[in-house]
């Protein structure tokens, strides 16, 4: 994994939904990404932090593009590359910021890769390397990355199932990146269930208009847009029984019919579908066809809730923990010994994203010194109650917590025998300790 710092982006975007979009593809990507709602915001932070592109709507509740392009110039010396998001309207204010200093702009609407590509050319690098494949320590998330690069060099569509938040998202795009490692090629996302019925078709498959209607005549779907990558189809089986029929068309022919159009567009792509539910007790009920079924799951790929890959918690944690001081531009925090041992017996029924906004929480609203227990949570489950714990509790959680590190560094055939060797005890020494601690072996290989 690459220790270099990674870029970091401003975002200045007022809308929720394109907002959140761009962020958290910035995030996937690799960079560092400060999201603002407001120009105010922007105004207040930009001089205070160093960032290698500022990204913002030309747009913006509080103030116009201009002015606060203005404030921001007046306020910061060098100014970082500039880059504004336009529609069509309002090319001419564009070109007048591109004569004040501003350094490019897009025009909506937009392919999330056009953006990279112009802020991959600002930064002087390719695609950043990010985060890469390295979904986790424990066996069973060793054995995915491990699949992921076989299927690498394949197109085979996938169907990753798994709790809410558990990370399947990220699973498809390290996936898409095993495959486009130079990341010039889309990566789509669509969350099935946050549409009705006649917008998700559209979602998918666009839409075209009578010339009559004006201008806005033709509206691509997620399918042509991800065409030459990779379509990430989330929540699958919220999909109407009406557009399944549909979509197992597009799925199986590679071509789709936008709606209101007759044109036959063809596409070239791989599709990852995911889902929370049991897709195979939605055939038998009637509630999915058993045909696109079939079609989405040629490989399956089942992504563990937290509760069942405990090795994963502190790892996760303390990788959200160096994100935030990257951003932050801070020393690390550390979680004190009742935190880890809090972590570690919490089930975490929100998984990956409820652990992440955690660790966010107990970053900013911790005090100084190791972050606690009552900071992670809003109020602390009775059951998890760790203020009577003993000193044999804490030292079994740095025992484990060390064995895990240690273990983590060391890959490979006999990594038990090196692991032992690093720690300073026989390996049998080490298979007991592991046993006692409840740290699964995962093979010795």
């Amino acid at each position: 994994m690459s220790t270099a710092v990674r870029p970091r982006l401003c975002l200045i975007e007022d809308d929720e939904i394109v907002g959140e979009a761009l962020a958290d593809r910035f995030e996937l990507e690799g960079y560092a990404c400060d999201w603002f709602r407001t120009g105010g915001e922007a105004i207040l932070e930009l001089p205070r932090r160093h960032y290698d592109v500022v990204v913002s709507d030309i747009h913006l509740p509080d103030l116009s593009g201009e002015a606060l392009f203005a404030s921001v110039s007046r306020e910061m010396a060098p100014l970082p590359p500039y880059m504004f998001i336009t529609g069509y309207g309002e090319i001419d204010q564009a070109v007048r910021l591109l004569k004040l200093g501003a350094t490019d702009y897009i025009t909506k609407p937009f392919e999330i890769e056009a953006l990279l590509e112009k802020i991959r050319s600002l930064t002087g690098a390719s695609a950043p390397e990010g985060e890469g494949a390295q979904l986790g320590i424990s066996p069973v998330m060793r054995q995915l990355e491990a699949t992921l690069v076989k299927l690498g060099a394949t197109g085979s569509n996938v169907l990753i199932t798994g709790e809410q938040g558990v990370g399947k998202e990220r699973l498809a795009f390290a996936l898409h990146r095993q495959r486009f490692t130079d990341g010039s090629r889309p990566f789509i996302a669509l969350n099935c269930g946050a549409f009705a019925e006649s917008a998700l078709e559209s979602e998918l498959f666009g839409r075209e208009k009578p010339a009559a209607a004006g201008a806005a005549r033709l509206r691509q779907g997620v399918f042509e847009l991800a065409h030459g990558g990779s379509l990430f189809l989330d929540e699958i089986g919220d999909v109407p029984p009406a557009l399944q029929g549909r979509l197992l068309r597009a799925i199986r022919e590679r071509m789709v019919v936008r709606v209101g159009g007759e044109t036959r567009v063809p596409v070239d792509l791989r599709i990852v579908c995911a889902t929370q539910q049991d897709l195979k007790q939605m055939v038998g009920r009637g509630e999915f066809r058993d045909d696109l079924y079939y079609y989405i799951n040629v490989v399956r790929l089942h992504v563990p809730p937290l509760r069942e890959r405990k090795e994963d918690i502190m790892w996760l944690a303390q990788r959200f923990l160096d994100e935030h001081a990257r951003q932050r531009r801070t020393g690390t925090k550390a979680l004190s010994a009742r935190a880890e041992s809090v972590m570690l017996d919490y089930p975490w029924p929100g998984n990956v994203r409820e652990l992440k906004s955690a660790i966010e929480r107990a970053y900013l609203l911790g005090a100084q010194g190791a972050l606690q227990p009552e900071a992670l949570f809003e109020e602390l489950p009775p059951a998890l109650d760790t203020t009577n714990e003993t000193l044999d509790d804490h030292l079994r959680v740095f025992e484990r917590q060390y064995i895990l590190r240690v273990l983590a560094t060391h890959e490979g055939h006999g990594r038990i025998t090196r692991a032992a060797a690093t720690l300073g005890i026989s390996r049998k020494n080490l298979w007991e300790r592991m046993k006692r601690l409840g740290i699964p072996a995962g093979g010795d290989g």
